[in-house]
């Protein structure tokens, strides 16, 4: 078994009202249970951060990436499941009805928009996910700030 982290890539996707996506991981799930997040997953091999980003929105939502707006950044973590990951995290727009998101089945129960008045959502069971996503929506909230997007 590798000790390398494993590689991710994340998508903060932001309706055309400045509104964030999330979606609520389902209570069995090993890591984060119960817990918003982000669209986003591991890597496959020999798959680019760009290409897993694009993959994962399209198998989690149904949505087609239309714009990568700006890196969010690059985060260290160690899940509750005791695995190491360096995840890449990207604000985009997408293609598809917003209103209608296409979830996975068994991995996913609800999803929201949220817009940064409504953060505190993202607070339930904090100390499971130690507060990252909250961080990542501030961040991009904060990103769509400064571009003027």
């Amino acid at each position: 078994m590798s000790t390398e982290p494993l590689r991710c890539a994340g998508a903060l996707i932001v309706a055309p009202d400045g509104r964030l996506f999330f979606q609520r991981r389902s209570p069995h799930r090993r890591l984060f249970p119960n817990c918003w997040d982000i669209v986003g997953g591991h890597l496959e091999p020999g798959e680019s951060v760009t290409e897993a980003l694009h993959r994962e929105v399209t198998e989690e939502t149904g949505w087609r990436v239309s714009e990568v707006l700006a890196e969010i950044g690059e985060y260290q973590y160690v899940g509750d499941d005791g695995l190491a990951r360096i995840e890449s995290d990207w604000l985009v727009r997408v293609d598809g009805d917003l209103a209608a998101p296409v979830l996975e089945e068994g991995k996913h129960t609800e999803y929201r928009w949220l817009g940064p008045e409504d953060l505190d959502l993202l607070d339930e069971h904090r100390d499971v996910n130690d507060g990252l996503v909250r961080h990542l929506a501030e961040r991009a909230f904060a990103m769509l700030r400064s571009i003027g997007s």
